[in-house]
């Protein structure tokens, strides 16, 4: 199975609200990132943290709306062509989200996810709405053959990353195999994620979208498009 972990413990001091609820086309930040790793991910790892009840009341509400409007049954259905029955999302909370930054929500969402029988881990920062269910579905896949290629579920064991790359630079999400996910969680040194991995990572695999959305992060509420 395949997990989703979406980063949304910040205190978005730049954007001026919480950036989980803040809305893009008609959706919060949060309601695309968790319907976009819905693609593949038998599960999304929701990490909270500022105004952790506030975001988890609102966006509770939001997909109860979307339930009842049967805006979700499109999601339901490619679910069910992957293997899961049922949306599912999980709330955990990064209670260190004001010193540790998104590192620690990082290890607190793949420390979750490391619970269940991930074969794989992607991990997406809640401040990219924009990244496309298409994207999140090849990344996936491209996993899945080099897991394949690394010996099928031993492959699990090999700390291996795979990076998006939109005209040669580097985004998200990030997919990372269970070896390197508890490498991370272990690693107590190292000041950001780009920096976990590159210290515990074996190898690391780019992929190249034509994906905007993997590098366009907003922080201000003029990047809300």
């Amino acid at each position: 199975m395949n997990v989703g972990v979406l980063l949304a413990a910040g205190a978005s001091t730049r954007m001026g609200r919480p950036k989980a609820l803040v809305q893009w086309r008609g959706q919060s930040f949060f309601a695309h990132g968790v319907r976009a790793l819905w693609s593949t991910c038998d599960v999304v790892i929701a990490v909270l943290g500022a105004h952790a009840a506030d975001v988890r009341h609102d966006v509770e509400r939001e997909f109860g709306r979307l339930v009842e409007a049967g805006d979700l049954s499109r999601d339901l259905h490619v679910a069910n062509r992957h293997g899961s029955r049922s949306l599912e999302v999980q709330f955990v909370t990064n209670r260190a989200w004001s010193r540790g930054g998104m590192l620690s929500s990082a290890r607190t969402g793949l420390a979750s996810a490391l619970r269940t029988r991930a074969a794989s881990i992607l991990l997406l920062p809640v401040d990219h709405p924009e990244v496309s269910a298409e994207t999140v579905v090849h990344m996936s896949a491209m996993m899945a053959h080099a897991l394949q290629a690394f010996g099928g579920r031993r492959g699990r064991d090999f700390a291996y990353a795979l990076v998006p790359r939109f005209r040669g630079e580097r985004g998200h999400p990030l997919a990372v195999t269970p070896a390197l996910a508890r490498a991370i969680c272990r690693d107590k040194t190292s000041a950001h994620l780009s920096d976990a991995v590159r210290r515990s990572a074996r190898l690391v695999g780019y992929m190249d979208v034509t994906d905007r959305g993997v590098v366009t992060n907003r922080n201000t509420p003029k990047q809300r498009g």
